[in-house]
């Protein structure tokens, strides 16, 4: 019998949508701590629905100029208070929505920890936005970095926030939601996972389900 082959992701602050449903596909989930830092992807960003429209939130990172930096050792930078500066973007962009209040104890309690490093920090988010849409599925770790080799479940690069650098995704297919600014801007696809948790709270899950397009099984 052949091994499952692993679904392989970066990891990723308030993930979209498309990153979700990945745990949804029946082989092992490994968020990648293996690689060199990427900047400018969903490894420290976030698109959430303002009243001005698609907003990107980023963490600040310590850099090192002139050096890559492996992934599992950037550090956050606290020198300026962005996490204030988000959650109160967030609640701007959801307190009318129909669930926030429902989650907003909770989560933003999360941003009160000042967490060092990146992927701690992320792997917390991502631990609590399981659990709120009820997927007991739960990621491992990678122990060392594979090349990309067009492997079907290697997702670390294909799922990006530059259309360019994105890949066509067979196993999803957003689902349109309620959305609180919809009635100005239209549908906004895939935005980051509390967007749909905000907005649908319970059902967030079904939504979730009906994004992903289960693979068929060869005969």
């Amino acid at each position: 019998m052949v091994a499952p082959s692993p679904i392989l992701l970066s990891t990723a602050y308030l993930p979209p949508v498309q990153y979700m449903t990945k745990f949804l596909l029946n082989e092992p989930v490994l968020v990648e701590l293996h690689e060199n830092y990427q900047k400018q992807s969903y490894r420290n960003r976030c698109y959430i629905f303002g009243a001005n429209g698609k907003q990107c939130l980023v963490i600040p990172v310590k850099k090192t100029h002139g050096e890559k930096m492996p992934l599992a050792s950037v550090e956050i930078d606290y020198c300026m208070n962005w996490q204030k500066s988000h959650v109160k973007a967030i609640e701007s962009a959801y307190r009318l929505s129909a669930f926030y209040e429902y989650y907003a104890d909770d989560f933003t309690a999360l941003f009160n920890q000042q967490i060092p490093l990146l992927t701690d920090w992320n792997a917390a988010l991502l631990n609590w936005l399981l659990s709120a849409l009820n997927i007991t599925r739960k990621p491992a770790v990678t122990n060392g970095f594979e090349p990309a080799l067009n492997r079907q479940n290697d997702f670390r690069s294909s799922i990006h926030p530059k259309t360019r650098l994105s890949k066509p995704d067979a196993y999803f297919q957003p689902l349109p939601y309620q959305q609180v600014f919809q009635d100005r801007y239209g549908f906004l696809p895939n935005l980051s996972i509390i967007d749909l948790l905000f907005n649908e709270g319970p059902r967030a899950s079904e939504v979730l389900m009906q994004s992903f397009i289960q693979p068929v099984s060869p005969v």
